[in-house]
């Protein structure tokens, strides 16, 4: 376990994975255990998590520190869930990876270990054995990996990029996002979720655990059942102490939820419900509040190197494969920045301006939110984490900050960063007039049952984007295609609003509650609009990168600040915090003390009016009747 000094705490849950009880007694066993001179060599082929987790870093200490030398070879160079056919284990999802670790009897605990490193070619597994068969540990390849006693066992970075301060650097706090541990508490739309509550509390109770779905412990229900009691109540939200199976009343008014970069969904905000909800992010949740979120145990591949959300993001927002979150602010009121005081302060001092808060978040989402900044670095992000190239040039931080500005307000759909007279007004972004994506009344998609989309399509001679029967003009190709790490955002948007929603059950793992079935059994008004707002959205983006990629090449070619003049000015110390409440009273905040009591909704609508644009862009899709039941069960 990670000494509690080192502040990984929260990751040590990733300990407990059985693979890593196998190392832990093969290590014992070989290096810890009996008489003699505890030499020998412990050689697996595992999950590779443990090779850059945060929460594994006692763990690469440790064998620095036990061994001489460690070879890995990384059988998974295709990343999280890859082809079928290219994976060792076809079973596996996960990447795997081959490690060696030696000690001999000339071993001195205080040289690290020379760890170094390999990738089996990408591609169909047979041609993964081949080069297997022809590798040895004294062959060519090999790659020497950082030398620090915690840090990832992959290649070290080197030349500029070892130079930039990491992501993490900048902020006070950083966390996981939400971990729902249940997908049907979380809808594109609001009102399934409402009937999806009634068909749970008006259950019979044989029947109630199953459509709750909890996690499945040795020991039976994990910590969220229907029995369970939840006295603390997610922070802003009302306490229900009562459990979910002596339950009849309403459901916790859904809220807008970050659920993957550019797909804005709803939630439950009820805390019996959600697993691991991370209540410091909802504690902080606000109208001012904006969340970065960026891949941690990975690194990106493609499209832009963060996202940011206006909502409490998903833990897989950036992707749909893990992350961290970073908010802006650190309290609901927006007064106390999550950006290091010592940092701001330094900023200032060099650049003769005052820094705030909000320009180093909008100089970082300039800097890193483009393709431009992933393909540049791609040889440095062998190793996860991301680095920001800091400028030492006031002209060129000023012109970050405010082209940062415009993309934060892109990302959050126009809700935050606005300024009218800069062209960011408080509404969804709209491209120009005659680039502006349309639905003809040719387009429109039936409303009918029987013509429910379930497949989305592009037509690029046309520039057309088919949706089922229908149609959006004017769709540019770098819309269409636009990706985040492999994920293309309009295939995933639109995976989650189709007719057929459902999804393959990989390894072992048990189907998904039946109460997902409860969805739209037609395409919705409210599909439409969000679906016009992500399209200038990312219009607007792929505008913007050329303009990304020069301030990048400026950047770059120019005066930074290296990490190692900001640790000497003090600039990434940690304010000192207050002392923690009582845990029996209230669970910590980011301040650690307690959340702010809970206050009743204001009396105002559950959703923004659909702006005038917004309603003309909808307008031939849909007539004001409706035919038939809106919603069914599938069976």
């Amino acid at each position: 376990m990670p000494p509690r000094e080192w502040g990984f705490g929260a990751h040590s849950k990733h300990l407990r994975n059985l693979y890593i009880y196998f190392w832990r007694w093969a290590t014992w066993k070989a290096y810890d255990h009996g008489p003699g001179s505890k030499t020998g060599i412990v050689c697996y082929i595992t999950v590779a998590g443990f090779l850059s987790g945060p929460g594994f870093q006692k763990m690469r200490d440790y064998l620095r520190r036990t061994c001489d030398d460690i070879w890995i070879i990384d059988c998974s160079p295709e990343g999280h869930q890859p082809e079928v056919n290219t994976r060792i284990f076809q079973g596996v999802q996960q990447p795997v990876c081959i490690v060696l670790a030696s000690r001999s009897a000339k071993g001195k605990a205080e040289t690290p270990a020379k760890v170094r490193f390999q990738s089996l070619p990408a591609g169909h597994r047979t041609e993964k054995f081949a080069a297997l068969g022809k590798l040895t540990i004294g062959g060519k390849g090999w790659v020497d990996c950082q030398t620090d006693w915690r840090a990832p066992f992959l290649p070290a970075s080197t030349g500029a990029w070892a130079a930039f301060p990491a992501l993490e650097d900048f902020f006070i706090y950083n966390g996981s996002g939400v971990m729902p541990g249940r997908t049907w508490i979380i809808a594109p739309d609001f009102e399934s979720l409402q009937r999806r509550w009634q068909t749970l509390i008006a259950a019979p109770v044989v029947e109630k655990e199953t459509l709750f779905h909890p996690h499945l412990a040795k020991e039976g229900l994990g910590d969220r059942h229907t029995k369970r009691v939840v006295s603390i109540a997610l922070p802003g939200f009302e306490p229900r102490p009562l459990p979910i199976a002596d339950e009849h009343g309403a459901c916790s008014l859904p809220v807008r939820y970050g659920f993957r970069s550019f797909d804005r969904q709803w939630i439950i905000p009820d805390n019996r419900v959600i697993n691991r909800p991370n209540p410091e992010l909802w504690a902080v949740r606000s109208e001012q509040q904006v969340f970065l979120t960026a891949p941690s145990d990975q690194s990106p591949t493609n499209g832009p190197a963060l996202t940011i959300s206006e909502l409490v993001p998903d833990l897989h927002h950036y992707n749909g494969r893990g992350g961290r979150a970073f908010p802006l602010w650190r309290d609901a009121n927006a007064r106390v920045p999550n950006v290091r005081p010592k940092l701001l302060t330094f900023l200032t001092q060099k650049y003769g301006v005052e820094v705030s808060a909000e320009d180093v978040v909008a100089y970082i989402a300039a800097t890193a939110a483009h393709p431009a900044f992933t393909a540049r670095f791609q040889d440095d992000l062998s190793t996860p984490g991301l680095r920001i190239p800091l400028t030492a040039d006031r002209k060129t931080f000023a012109e970050a900050v405010e082209l940062g500005r415009t993309i934060i307000w892109l990302h959050t759909f126009g809700e935050r960063m606005t300024d009218a007279a800069k062209g960011r007004p408080a509404q969804p972004p709209r491209l120009p007039a005659s680039r502006h994506p349309n639905i003809p009344k040719a387009g429109a998609i039936p409303q009918d049952p029987t013509a429910m989309p379930d497949s989305i399509n592009y037509d690029a001679n046309k520039k057309r984007l088919l949706i089922g029967t229908g149609y959006v003009e004017n769709v540019e190709p770098g819309v269409w295609s636009y990706e985040v790490s492999g994920k293309q955002v309009l295939l995933q948007w639109f995976s989650y609003r189709k007719a057929n929603r459902e999804r393959p059950i990989i390894g072992d793992r048990r189907p998904p509650s039946p109460l997902g079935n409860i969805q739209p059994d037609h395409w919705l008004a409210e599909y439409t609009t969000e679906l016009i707002n992500v399209l200038n959205v990312l219009g607007w983006l792929v505008d913007l990168e050329p303009a990304q990629a020069r301030l990048l090449e400026n950047i770059c070619s120019g005066a930074t600040f290296p990490v190692t003049e900001l640790s000497a000015a003090g600039a990434f110390e940690l304010p000192v915090e207050p002392k923690r409440k009582d845990k029996h009273h209230a669970t910590p905040d980011l301040f650690g003390g307690g959340y702010p009591p809970y206050e009743p909704p204001n009396p105002t609508p559950l959703r923004k009016p659909i702006p005038e644009q917004a309603e003309a862009d909808a307008a031939h899709f849909y007539s004001a009747k409706e035919e038939g039941p809106p919603y069914h069960t599938k069976k």
